[in-house]
């Protein structure tokens, strides 16, 4: 946290468990294959990655959660990095909790949403993969999801749909964030 950027820019983050797409995701969305480093290992990224955009905000691409090739130890140090981060970042104007939407809800995608709602943490949910689901599929793990959600929650976050291979869904996720923005 203390090597985090001191200056009052705000910061939209993007975190979800290890090989979910966060670093193709924020490629695809800034236009840039060679942004974040992608990789088809597990635990690639194991800093918080700042990203300056258009010198007004930053993107920040916090490392992943669940399986990784690394010790407990050092899981457990990431964890409590990420967590200081979510509950304590002032400038955090928006998470985005990135899920596979091919598997259903895993415990430790349902933990860090309790998380994120015991702290009144600003988030959306962004599903990543939909490209390789067919349509009838999606929108049945998404409904899904929901009744999962809803057995403990009474008002659903945001939820987007993206593709970086089919270049699908970041017109929706751009204006959300542009909203945000412009209530900062």
């Amino acid at each position: 946290m203390k090597q985090c950027p001191s200056e009052d820019r705000a910061e939209f983050a993007f975190i979800g468990r290890s090989n979910v797409g966060k670093s193709s995701l924020l490629n695809y969305l800034v236009g840039n294959k060679g942004l974040a480093k992608v990789s088809s290992k597990p635990g690639k990224t194991r800093l918080f990655n700042y990203f300056l955009i258009n010198d007004f905000f930053y993107i920040v691409d916090l490392p992943g959660y669940g399986y990784a090739k690394f010790s407990k130890t050092e899981r457990d140090k990431w964890e409590k990095n990420i967590n200081e981060y979510i509950v304590s970042r002032v400038q955090l104007l928006q998470l985005f909790l990135l899920i596979d939407a091919r598997i259903p809800p895993q415990k430790n995608d349902l933990n860090m949403i309790q998380l994120l709602g015991e702290n009144q943490v600003p988030f959306s949910i962004v599903f990543t993969k939909v490209d390789k689901l067919s349509k009838n599929q999606l929108r049945k793990n998404f409904n899904y999801y929901q009744r999962v959600l809803l057995e403990s929650w009474e008002q659903l976050p945001d939820f987007f749909f993206v593709s970086s291979v089919e270049a699908t869904g970041k017109e929706d996720l751009i204006r959300h964030m542009e909203n945000l923005l412009k209530s900062y």
